[in-house]
């Protein structure tokens, strides 16, 4: 894969609305790029298209597809249509397309390239994997299996990948350790950013990388998943997946701190706080990210 020379490499990971508003403030910031997508995903949509076809499950490449669209567009729309009626209730339709792109190429990657080219797109996506993965967690003493599952479980200590080794993309290694930034979250802390950060060849490469590496905080926990964390429950459970922020940013509106400021003091991590949240307080805004990206990250 040859980069483009005449900027900066940016790569962001993740999975879900996070990562697609990561790379939508990305964009709006000047850059164009590089995304890394989790293809952990087993319900809804995603999920079925995989049961019945065994491909990567292609809804959070949709999500990061119309996020990445250099403008709206009769496609944008397209993909981001859902039935709901009939058999095809729930279905998006772009997540149709997709799955139909890679029945007729037999290559979810040259699907991806394909979707990129019809929507128009300012920067790059690859899945997380180039196979299905099942993602699994460790909860006290016992293994929930499946996104799904695990979304719906407290006190997780860990989560992993089975195959526990899956095959990466060889422009997803290199483009990580060409990096000059790595953007990780938001999104779902154990089945979207950590089911990309616990691939082995996913996380070997960013910890060989020289890259700044960017950790934007979720706005408050989620049920069950992360009930009862703060801010530094996040850092930690990074932490312990083998990743570890140079800049952190949060935004404290909605989730506490914790003892956050102290945690990243030992790990020489810089804690920037600012406004990152909507007027609804549900999602990041986009040009607040966009802004802190250029300012700190």
């Amino acid at each position: 894969m040859h980069f483009p020379l005449d900027r900066e490499i940016v790569v962001a990971l993740g999975g879900g609305h996070g990562l697609a508003s990561s790379l939508r403030a990305l964009v709006l910031a000047g850059e164009c790029p590089i995304g890394v997508v989790s293809v952990a995903d087993d319900g809804g949509s995603s999920g079925r298209l995989r049961e019945d076809f065994g491909l990567q499950p292609p809804g959070d490449i949709r999500k990061c597809l119309v996020a990445l669209a250099e403008a709206e567009s009769v496609w944008t729309s397209v993909f981001s249509f859902r039935f709901e009626s009939g058999e095809l209730a729930g279905h998006s339709l772009g997540n149709l397309i997709i799955a139909g792109l890679n029945e007729v190429t037999g290559d979810f990657g040259k699907a991806i390239k394909l979707a990129q080219d019809l929507i128009g797109v300012k920067g790059i996506l690859y899945p997380s994997s180039n196979v299905p993965i099942t993602l699994e967690a460790l909860v006290g003493n016992r293994v929930v299996q499946g996104q799904v599952n695990i979304m719906h479980t407290s006190g997780i200590d860990s989560v992993y990948t089975n195959p526990g080794n899956p095959e990466v993309a060889a422009e997803v290694v290199d483009a990580l350790l060409a990096a000059k930034k790595i953007v990780v979250g938001p999104g779902s802390l154990y089945t979207s950013v950590l089911a990309v950060l616990a691939i082995p060849k996913i996380s070997d490469a960013i910890s060989a990388s020289s890259a700044k590496k960017v950790y934007v905080v979720n706005l408050k926990p989620q049920d069950r998943e992360t009930s009862g964390f703060n801010i530094a429950d996040h850092i930690r459970a990074l932490a312990k997946h083998k990743f570890v922020p140079d800049v952190i940013l949060a935004d404290t509106a909605y989730m506490e701190l914790g003892d956050a400021r102290e945690l990243c003091q030992s790990m020489h991590s810089q804690l920037v706080i600012c406004q990152l949240a909507d007027k609804f307080g549900i999602l990041h805004d986009p040009v607040l990210l966009a802004d802190a990206f250029k300012e700190y990250g």
